[in-house]
């Protein structure tokens, strides 16, 4: 079963509020999917994310790095960003599996590019801007949390 909600927010401040409150629901061991296209403010919510968890230093995109870690005393955030991937199989190939454990939360942008290879979320995240024109600044957060019964 899984539950939601939609947020409008109204600018960068506003994504990075958000993403600071989510923070707070996240657990080691948790996988978080962020769908959004390019500009639509996944690393900014991941931004909010990490500050929310104590993170202080600069949080760089991912696109051309993969994989950003984040060391925390309590468990380590794995930031990834999948754009640029073309093939599901570049997953594996990667190694990247032995990243979602226990003991981490592994954050994932384009999840869709790794197939099915990657586990099921805990959360899915999609952001969307409000005017695809770009004249308005605002997006659109919906997210779906996973319950198990």
């Amino acid at each position: 079963m899984d539950s939601h909600f939609t947020l409008e927010l109204a600018d960068e401040a506003a994504t990075l509020a958000a993403g600071n409150d989510f923070s707070k629901s996240l657990h080691a061991g948790d996988v978080v999917f962020m769908h959004g296209d390019l500009g639509a403010g996944k690393t900014t919510f991941v931004r909010g994310i990490l500050m929310g968890l104590g993170y202080n230093g600069k949080v760089k995109s991912p696109t051309y790095t993969i994989v950003e870690p984040y060391d925390f005393a309590q468990f380590d955030v794995y930031h990834f960003d999948l754009y640029r991937f073309v093939d599901p199989y570049e997953w594996d190939a990667a190694g990247f599996s032995e990243y979602f454990n226990h003991e981490s939360i592994c954050i994932v942008e384009w999840p869709e590019k790794a197939g099915e290879l990657l586990p099921i979320p805990d959360y899915d995240i999609e952001l969307d801007l409000l005017d695809k024109n770009k004249q308005v600044n605002g997006r659109k957060l919906t997210i779906f949390e996973r319950i198990s019964t």
